[in-house]
C-alpha cells in the first residue's frame, strides 16, 4: 500500500483555529493499524494543547476518541483485521512490568505514547509537503480522516451500535464511568456524590445509576447541568456556588455523608469537599484535572479516620474489557452515553470547539462522510 492523503485538522499556532489541510499518511508500520475514521470526539485534553502546547509540540493534529474502519494492518498484527470496527483508546507498551499486571493505564510510558504527539521513536506518520506534523496524539491523532494507531489502542465493536458515536467510550465517557464501575465498584443502593457534571461527570452519574446506587447527588455550579444531571438519574443536586456542598450532602444522607465521590474537576475546593462529604468510611476518586502542579490542601483528619483519595487515570479501564461492558449496558438500555453527545460533521471542527469551550454542549462529536 502507497502512502494515502487525508484531510485532518492542523493546530499550527498557540490558541489558533485548526486549518483542514491535505496530509500524507504514511503505511502502517510493525504493530500499526491504519483505520479511516467515522466519528471523533472532543475531550478537554485536547482544548489544554491548544490554549497551552508544549514546546515543540506545534504543528500537532490532536484528537484521542477515534472510532472507525480499519483499512490496512502492519507486520505483526494479530488482534484487528481489515474491515473491523474500532473504537480506538489510549495507548500503552504491553511490555511493562505495569502492563503486564493487567494495567495499561498506568504503563511506565504512558506519558510519552500519549502526552506527546510523536511515536516513541519521535517519528510521525503524518506530514505536509513534505514536513512532518505531529501525528500520534494518544497513539491516533484521530481528527484526521485516516488515522495511524496501534493495535494496542482498538477495541473490536459489533454491527449494532452507532459506530460515530463510539469513540468518547474509550476516554471520556470511559473515564467518568470507570471511575465509578471499577475503582469505586459501589453497592447497589450506596449513595455517590459527583463533583462536576461535565461529560466526565454524567458519564459517572449514568454508570452510579447502571450499579444502582440509591442515592445519586450531582454537584456543580451551573443549574442547568444539574437539571441535566437529574433527567440522566441523579438523585439529589447541589449548587456549589449557592450552598455548603460537603454539608448539603451530609443532611441529603441523613448526617451520615456519601459512602463514594467523584471529582471530576480538579479544582483544591471541589477536592477537599469530595473528601469532607464522605462518611467513614468513604472512598473519593479523583478525575479531574487543572494542569501540573496544581497543590491541593486537606485536612489529614479527614484521611485518618477512614477516608481514601485514589487519583484515577482513564477510568482505571482495560479498553478492550470496559468498552464492552459499556456497551452491553448501552443495549440493556442501562448506560445511554449517546444522550451526553452532540454531533457535528468534521468541518465544523472550529464551531464544536467554540461551542464545548463555552459549555453549549456536553460532548461533541465530528462524524465523517
Amino acid at each position: 500500500m502507497t502512502t494515502q492523503t487525508t484531510t485532518a485538522a492542523v493546530l499550527r499556532e498557540q490558541g489558533g483555529a485548526l486549518s483542514l489541510e491535505t496530509v500524507d499518511v504514511a503505511r502502517p508500520g510493525k504493530g500499526e493499524v491504519l483505520v479511516r475514521m467515522v466519528g471523533v470526539g472532543i475531550c478537554h485534553t485536547d482544548l489544554g494543547v491548544i490554549a497551552a502546547p508544549a514546546e515543540g509540540q506545534l504543528p500537532i493534529v490532536l484528537g484521542h476518541e477515534g472510532s472507525g474502519i480499519v483499512e490496512a494492518v502492519g507486520d505483526g498484527v494479530s488482534t484487528v483485521k481489515v474491515g473491523d470496527r474500532v473504537a480506538l483508546s489510549y495507548a500503552s507498551c504491553g511490555r511493562c512490568d505495569i502492563c503486564e499486571r493487567g494495567l495499561p493505564m498506568h504503563c511506565r510510558e504512558f506519558i510519552g505514547r500519549n502526552l506527546v504527539g510523536a511515536r516513541v521513536d519521535g517519528t510521525s506518520p503524518l506530514s505536509v509537503d513534505g514536513e512532518p506534523v505531529l501525528g500520534a496524539w494518544f497513539g491516533q491523532s484521530s481528527w484526521s480522516g485516516l488515522s495511524i494507531t496501534n493495535e494496542r489502542n482498538c477495541v473490536v465493536v459489533g454491527d449494532d451500535v452507532p459506530l460515530e458515536l463510539l469513540g468518547p467510550l474509550g476516554c471520556g465517557i470511559q473515564t467518568g464511568a470507570g471511575a465509578v464501575l471499577n475503582t469505586l465498584a459501589p453497592e447497589q443502593g450506596s449513595s455517590i456524590a459527583v463533583f462536576a457534571v461535565g461529560s466526565v461527570g454524567l458519564a459517572a452519574v449514568l454508570a452510579a445509576q447502571a450499579a444502582d446506587c440509591g442515592t445519586i447527588i450531582a454537584v456543580d455550579i451551573d443549574d442547568a447541568r444539574l437539571e441535566r444531571a437529574r433527567e440522566l438519574g441523579a438523585t439529589h443536586t447541589v449548587n456549589s456556588a449557592q450552598v455548603d456542598a460537603a454539608q448539603a450532602i451530609v443532611e441529603i444522607t441523613d448526617g451520615l455523608g456519601a459512602q463514594y465521590s467523584v471529582d471530576c474537576i480538579g479544582l483544591p475546593d471541589a477536592v477537599r469537599a469530595a473528601i469532607e462529604c464522605l462518611q467513614t468510611p468513604g472512598v473519593c476518586a479523583s478525575v479531574g484535572f487543572q494542569g501540573l502542579p496544581n497543590e491541593i490542601a486537606i485536612d489529614q483528619g479527614h484521611l485518618l479516620f477512614g477516608r481514601t483519595l485514589i487519583g484515577v487515570i482513564e477510568g482505571d479501564a482495560v479498553p478492550q474489557e470496559f468498552v464492552p461492558r459499556m456497551l452491553d449496558l448501552y443495549r440493556q438500555g442501562r448506560f445511554p452515553f449517546d444522550d451526553l453527545i452532540t454531533p457535528y460533521p468534521f468541518t465544523s471542527i472550529n464551531e464544536a470547539l467554540d461551542d464545548v469551550h463555552h459549555g453549549k454542549v456536553t460532548k461533541a462529536v465530528l462524524t465523517f462522510e
